[in-house]
C-alpha cells in the first residue's frame, strides 16, 4: 500500500489526547454542514480513532458506515471501542481506496487532507467512490490563522530557537489550509454546487499540564517536534510555553478558538 499521509501516528490513546477530543467536538458542526441522511451508505475517509464515524451512527443509526485510516494503531483502537455500532473499520489509503466506483451516497473526510501531499489524487479518489448525485465533504484546520493552541506552541518554539522555524513554517503551510483552497480543489475535481465555509469550536484545557500532555506523546506535529529536542531544550520550551499559557495569571482553565475550513460538493449526475 502506498501510504500517503505525513501525520505522525503511533497510539490511539495518544491521538485522542492530541486531537481526538477535538475531532469529536468538530464532528457535530461538520455533520450539520455535510447534511447526511439516515439510511445512506457513507465513507469516513481518514477516520483516526473514529470520532466522525461514531458521531454519524449516533445521529443516523440506519446509515451504513465504512471507515478507513492509514494507521493500523488507530483502526485497532477504533474497532475496540466500536461495540455494537456496526461500523466497518479498516486500514486504507485515501489516495488509493479499495472501493468500487460510485459506492457511497456520501463521502466525508475530517482533518485529513492537510496531511496528504498528493491532495489532488486524494480528492479524485473521494469523488470516484461517491455515487452520481452524491456529496463529498471535508474539513481541515485553518492552521495559519485559526488553530490558536498549536500556533502558540510553535511560535514560542521558533522564538526560543530559530532552528524550530522550519517545523513551525511546515506546520502552518500545509496543503488545503488557506481560505478557498478546498473549494478550488473540489471544483478542479469536477464536483458541482460547491459550497465552502468555516467551522469554529473551542479547545478547552483544565490547566497547563492538560495542554502540554499531548506534546509529551508520539502523535501529531507538536509531539514530533518535541521528540527532536534535547532534554535541556525540551525543558526550556516547556517553561516558555507555560508562561505563554499562563499569561501572567494563575494556572487553571483556558479556552482557545479552533477554526476549520469546510467544503462540500456534489458528483454530477
Amino acid at each position: 500500500m502506498n501510504v500517503s499521509s505525513t501525520f505522525n501516528a503511533n497510539d490511539g490513546d495518544g491521538y485522542n489526547l492530541q486531537m481526538g477530543r477535538w475531532s469529536r467536538r468538530l464532528a457535530e458542526p461538520f455533520l450539520d454542514f455535510a447534511d447526511a441522511a439516515d439510511g445512506e451508505a457513507i465513507l469516513d475517509a481518514g477516520c483516526g480513532t473514529g470520532s466522525l464515524a461514531f458521531a454519524l451512527k449516533k445521529r443516523l443509526p440506519a446509515c451504513r458506515v465504512n471507515a478507513i485510516d492509514f494507521s493500523p494503531a488507530y483502526i485497532a483502537h477504533a474497532a475496540r471501542h466500536a461495540a455494537d455500532s456496526n461500523i466497518a473499520f479498516e486500514v486504507g489509503d485515501v489516495c488509493d481506496l479499495r472501493f468500487g466506483d460510485a459506492s457511497f451516497d456520501r463521502v466525508l473526510s475530517l482533518l485529513v487532507l492537510h496531511f496528504v501531499p498528493q491532495t489532488a489524487r486524494a480528492v479524485a479518489e473521494l469523488r470516484r467512490v461517491a455515487k452520481p448525485g452524491g456529496t463529498v465533504a471535508a474539513a481541515v484546520w485553518d492552521a495559519y490563522g485559526g488553530l490558536l493552541a498549536l500556533r502558540m506552541f510553535f511560535d514560542v518554539a521558533a522564538m526560543l530557537d530559530p532552528t524550530s522555524e522550519r517545523a513551525r513554517d511546515h506546520s502552518f503551510t500545509r496543503p488545503m489550509t488557506r481560505s478557498g483552497e478546498l473549494a478550488h480543489a473540489w471544483q478542479a475535481a469536477g464536483l458541482v454546487d460547491v459550497q465552502d465555509t468555516s467551522l469554529t469550536i473551542r479547545m478547552d484545557f483544565d490547566r497547563f499540564d492538560d495542554y502540554w500532555a499531548p506534546f509529551e506523546g508520539r502523535d501529531g506535529p507538536g509531539a514530533q517536534h518535541v521528540q527532536t529536542l534535547s532534554a535541556d531544550a525540551k525543558a526550556r520550551l516547556r517553561d516558555a510555553v507555560r508562561r505563554a499559557y499562563l499569561a501572567g495569571e494563575a494556572d487553571g482553565a483556558r479556552s482557545f478558538a479552533a477554526t476549520s475550513w469546510a467544503v462540500k460538493g456534489r458528483v454530477p449526475g
